[in-house]
């Protein structure tokens, strides 16, 4: 800025010297000066003259395209370009309709687009035609012949300068291509192997298959990051300060505000490789009790019997106890145990109590046969004494109505026996966590 200053102030005292020895001389009667400049003038005239009319001819032009433009548009069976034969080809070639789906703008925004293009291109008219123009303009007189050279070099030599660096730097960019071109085909070659593992077409021994997608995000994102490191080297000021501050910024900012996030990812990572449970399996963890609907690299999503969606970061729910329901439901497990605890006096006998309560349980429908009921006492109390009745279920995706369905039947067992539930020592103990 300060030497276009004093290119400028330079600029002016050599005009205020010309003009002072312009007067000297068409006083002296050296009159051919007078008539040179005076023809520049006229002459400079006429040249702003014809770039008014330039400017005005682009205007107008511009206007023309767009409102030309906006009809074809809106009225697409009278445009002429479907009367070329490469537009014809185009329209029915098997590109075009792979394609069309993707075209999701309507016709408002394909003019609106169309407008901003029309305005931009004409802008870039008027501002070549004044770059041409100023110095040419400058160059007639002697004074400012000079500053129209410089004018040109203030546009020009950045120019020059960027074909220069951007010639210099297409061996980068070769490399720069081979080595994304190498990393892309070998990141397609894992995910293909990944699939194979995930569809147990390709079975590796101690890997199971739910490992395969999350193996393969985490080598993509290392792959990716190794990429980013052989890349940086070849990206143009790689080495200046201003690109070396950026990316130190940008390190501090996301290792200050990305702690707690870093900590869900790795932590639904570790839950990923201990496999405690999986989408669709019923589980419960700390109060809640639900199935799991969402598990990604940083929360998990639980349905609630009652249908409410619970969503716990990966880090608390790793650091927390978690029951897994479904593992009992497996082939090699016999199923999950319903147990039920309930008080009964000393007055009724308790093979009365075994029979009523193992009975019960066989007439669950969601209770199985094999293995039998069971019945445990696990306390003799002052007053009464405490059942426990134990069945098997493999339906734990409708526990609730398991419960609801055995706590029925006891109702019926009891009533047939006579056996008042209106005892003063007789409750049932609801597991409600369990439920």
């Amino acid at each position: 800025m300060d030497k276009i200053l004093v290119d400028i102030k330079n600029l002016l005292s050599n005009l205020h010297l010309w003009i002072e020895r312009w007067v000297v001389d068409f006083d002296s009667g050296e009159h051919q000066q007078a008539i040179s400049f005076i023809f520049r003038l006229g002459l400079t005239a006429a040249i702003v003259v014809v770039q008014i009319i330039l400017i005005k001819q682009t205007i107008r032009f511009a206007a023309f395209a767009d409102s030309k433009m906006q009809k074809n548009i809106y009225k697409p069976n009278k445009s002429k370009l479907k009367k070329i034969p490469f537009f014809e080809k185009l329209e029915k070639s098997p590109l075009f309709e792979k394609f069309k789906p993707l075209n999701f703008l309507d016709k408002k925004h394909t003019v609106k687009a169309f407008s901003v293009v029309i305005t931009i291109a004409k802008w870039l008219l008027i501002i070549l035609q004044l770059f041409l123009t100023l110095p040419l303009i400058l160059g007639l007189f002697e004074p400012t012949r000079g500053l129209a050279s410089k004018i040109f070099g203030y546009i020009l030599t950045p120019i020059k300068n960027f074909i220069f660096e951007f010639l210099n730097y297409i061996p980068n960019i070769f490399t720069i291509v081979i080595i994304i071109f190498i990393v892309r085909y070998f990141m397609k070659f894992l995910r293909f192997l990944s699939e194979q593992i995930k569809s147990e077409k390709i079975k590796l021994k101690g890997f199971f298959p739910e490992w395969a997608e999350p193996t393969f995000n985490i080598l993509r994102v290392v792959i990716i990051a190794f990429t980013v490191a052989l890349i940086y080297p070849y990206l143009p000021n790689a080495e200046s300060d201003i690109f070396k501050g950026v990316s130190v910024l940008v390190g501090i900012i996301f290792s200050l505000g990305s702690s707690s996030v870093i900590g869900n990812v790795i932590a639904g990572l570790v839950m990923t490789y201990m496999r405690p449970f999986k989408i669709g399996d019923r589980i419960k963890i700390n109060d809640i009790t639900g199935f799991v609907v969402e598990r990604s690299a940083m929360v998990t999503r639980i349905r609630t019997h009652k249908n409410e969606f619970v969503t716990l970061p990966n880090s608390m729910v790793l650091s927390t106890s978690v029951t897994n329901y479904n593992k009992s439901t497996m082939e090699e497990q016999s199923g999950l145990i319903v147990y039920i605890c309930i008080t009964m006096g000393y007055d009724v006998p308790w093979r009365t109590v075994h029979e009523v309560l193992k009975n019960a349980a066989l007439k669950s429908e969601n209770i199985l046969k094999e293995p039998e009921p069971f019945i445990n006492q696990i306390a003799l109390n002052d007053f009464y004494c405490t059942y426990e009745l134990n069945a098997y279920t493999k339906n734990v995706s409708i526990l609730p109505r398991v419960y609801s369905e055995v706590y029925t039947n006891i109702q019926d067992g009891f009533a047939e026996k006579g056996i008042s539930l209106y005892a003063p020592h007789f409750q049932v103990q609801k597991h409600v966590e369990d439920i």
